[in-house]
């Protein structure tokens, strides 16, 4: 645990800008996709959890929208940046925690569930169905969770391919002789295939909705997506809306979606 800790904080102070990560059009999907499926189950008086909330994006977005916002998240520098962006409006509280321990929450309290980073960070299987039964117990059983994860195969392109990490993956074993992404701390990053993220849900008894990807493949082919007129762009994300659901364009996505209900 300190260990990751150690990791994810140098990662997100020294690294990653999470507060600014989905600002440029080729990130922007991944926002508008999530958002249009979270929608589409918002209701009046909705009590909203987001577990792993980096510095707000989604927590703030329904916050200002009038709904109840519980926000956890594990990086503080990330935690500090969410909290300086509450404002006497809205509806929300901002603590420290970690996905895999939600006790601080009753069974059955939340209409809506977002995980949308801590699948990121998950290595074992045990951290795995233990952030997924606690994401279970909070949801109301009539509720909906939403996880975000990456796909194996769009890090093989993104970091193996275009980072120029092919050889120095294969000879430092950063991926095995199938190309699986090998899940450790060190690498920062956790992957899946698609399939296995699906039984994997199936084994802790959440029910599939759908499965869908947010942002596609513009994160690949950033400089031609960030360079698109608006109305380039507007032909794009259309598109994208158009096939985020169809297997045969996922595997490439570089982050995607799974909503599920309990059984």
């Amino acid at each position: 645990m300190n260990n990751r800790n150690e990791l994810l904080n140098k990662f997100y102070n020294e690294i990653c800008d999470e507060d600014t990560r989905l600002d440029a059009k080729h990130r922007q999907l991944e926002f508008l996709t999530t958002d249009r499926y979270v929608q589409k189950y918002l209701k009046p008086e909705c009590r909203i959890l987001e577990v792993g909330a980096g510095t707000g994006k989604y927590s703030l977005h329904y916050a200002k929208q009038g709904y109840q916002v519980n926000s956890i998240e594990y990086v503080q520098h990330n935690l500090d940046v969410l909290k300086s962006k509450i404002t006497e409006d809205m509806n929300i509280i901002a603590e420290q925690g970690d996905a895999i321990d939600l006790s601080r929450f009753e069974d059955n309290t939340f209409d809506i569930v977002l995980v949308l980073g801590p699948l990121y960070h998950l290595y074992t299987e045990q951290e795995i169905n233990k952030c997924i039964a606690e994401a279970r117990r909070v949801c109301k059983n009539d509720g909906v969770m939403m996880f975000a994860y990456l796909p194996n195969d769009s890090i093989m392109v993104s970091w193996a391919l275009l980072k120029g990490h092919l050889k120095s993956g294969r000879d430092n074993k950063q991926f095995d002789e199938n190309f699986k992404i090998i899940s450790e701390p060190s690498e920062i990053m956790r992957a899946f295939y698609i399939d296995e993220l699906e039984e994997i849900m199936k084994s802790n008894n959440i029910q599939k909705i759908n499965n869908i990807s947010t942002s596609g493949v513009a994160p690949h082919f950033r400089d031609v997506v960030d360079n698109l007129s608006d109305e380039e762009f507007e032909i794009w994300k259309n598109y994208h809306f158009s096939s985020c659901e169809r297997k045969e364009v996922q595997g490439f996505s570089t982050h995607m979606l799974f909503i599920g209900k309990n059984k």
